[in-house]
């Protein structure tokens, strides 16, 4: 295994044998924020955390001793938004951004410099100039995505096809209204915009591994994919893209922002996973028998 660290930006692991088409990536689980962000900022500790993917990077860390890379995002999700465009710019939070046509992210405040995290709470008092977002995007959002590129580019190079997985977590509270009442809730949430970012037999694949394990998986809804969905899947070409949203009450206290008594397990459940999601990336004949 050999790791490439940018220092806001990604880490990025790289496996010792790449035997497999899927890219694993995390783009919300960074936790390294900035001093200078953190004096600016309005909120606590745990207030400004509660949009970060916590621990996602872990559970997805023995990604490489399945054959497969895993992109990990350094810099924090209220630091910027690696799952939106780079030309999403609020203008009730960055100065000099003229209003365009309207985009229900941006007027949530979840634009690629967020203005707010969970819950509506505002991350500052005031606004960034426009210099300084142009800084984010040239030190943390292009060098991940350049990445990022570069990983499905290889894949499809030696497999013939790209399958992106693209690793989140869901607030447990983000499930209340999905399905009739008197349903089970998910565990996973599986979105490809509909089909649009992935072939149906990728997505069934996907599917069939998590329901294996025991997960209860739903497609789209509440989460159907957003800007990295959007942009790396082209089924047509032969590149997919799925974002896979987990449950955070599985593995974690979300109000402590600690892992919690489960933690271990599920990611020794979630390995298994990850195995056959690899799985789905080899050839027929290359596959590694499930133990």
């Amino acid at each position: 295994m050999s790791n490439v660290n940018t220092e806001l930006s990604y880490l990025l692991r790289r496996p010792v044998a790449h035997t497999t088409s899927v890219v694993f990536a995390s783009p919300h689980s960074g936790r390294k924020y900035p001093a200078s962000f953190l004096r600016r900022a309005v909120l606590d500790e745990k207030e400004i955390r509660s949009s970060e993917d916590a621990f996602v990077d872990d559970l997805f860390g023995n990604a490489v001793e399945h054959g497969a890379p895993l992109l990990l995002s350094q810099a924090p999700r209220a630091y910027l938004d690696l799952n939106r465009g780079a030309d999403e710019f609020d203008p009730a939070v960055i100065e000099g951004v003229r209003r365009v046509a309207h985009n229900p992210r941006i007027a949530s405040g979840l634009g690629v410099i967020p203005r707010v995290v969970s819950g509506g709470r505002s991350i500052y008092s005031g606004k960034l100039t426009l210099t300084e977002a142009h800084q984010r995007i040239k030190n943390v959002w292009r060098p991940y995505h350049d990445t990022l590129q570069t990983l499905m580019d290889e894949a499809h190079r030696d497999f013939g096809e790209a399958i992106l997985i693209d690793c989140h977590s869901m607030p447990h509270e983000a499930l209340e209204h999905v399905g009739p009442p008197g349903t089970t809730r998910p565990d996973v949430v599986l979105g490809d915009r509909f089909g649009a970012s992935a072939a149906s037999s990728v997505v069934e694949q996907v599917e069939a591994a998590f329901g294996a394990a025991g997960f209860k998986v739903a497609r789209n809804m509440p989460f159907a994919g957003a800007y990295i969905c959007q942009h790396y899947g082209r089924p047509s070409r032969r590149h997919h893209a799925v974002q896979v949203e987990i449950d955070r009450s599985l593995y974690m206290d979300e109000a402590l922002i600690k892992p919690n008594a489960n933690f271990k397990a599920f990611k020794v459940k979630l390995d298994g996973v990850m195995a056959e999601l690899a799985n789905i990336g080899r050839p027929a004949d290359q596959r590694v028998a499930a133990e």
